[in-house]
């Protein structure tokens, strides 16, 4: 993989509070995930804040999985990011547009533990469209 930094936006049709409300509970993230990866959360229910952690279940490539994510930025209604043992970050940017929220969402593979290992597991059109459906799912939950 070239790629290291994989970002895409949407619009979404509602205010940052509500949007940053979805993406601080792990509980809820089920609700617009786009990798099919998510099966469950198993502890950190409820608001996250800088340095809370949340343990979800996972399942890829038909292998079960479980990672603790700890939230490493955080910006109340406009930043939220979380990092996991092997160091990739997964960050939502919230910025008041017409029309709603732009989010933007990025996976950042730049400072991992394992750059080797996990370049050759992790494929980049996996991540695009990943973080496109995520955002789709993110606008289509709003715009109901």
């Amino acid at each position: 993989m070239s790629k290291r930094l994989f970002t895409a936006s949407r619009v979404v049709p509602a205010a940052p509070e509500e949007i940053f409300a979805l993406l601080a509970d792990p509980a809820r993230h089920a609700e617009i995930d786009g990798s099919g990866t998510l099966q469950r959360l198993i502890a950190g229910q409820g608001s996250m804040k800088l340095g809370s952690e949340f343990r979800i279940a996972m399942k890829a490539n038909g292998i079960p999985y479980r990672v603790t994510n700890k939230v490493v930025e955080y910006e109340e209604n406009r930043l939220i990011a979380w990092s996991h043992f092997v160091k990739n970050r997964w960050r939502y940017e919230l910025e008041p547009v017409e029309g709603g929220t732009r989010v933007t969402e990025s996976a950042d593979y730049r400072d991992l533990r394992f750059p080797r290992l996990t370049m050759l597991l992790i494929k980049e059109e996996l991540i695009e469209d990943s973080i496109a459906t995520t955002l789709d799912n993110l606008v289509k939950r709003f715009s109901s």
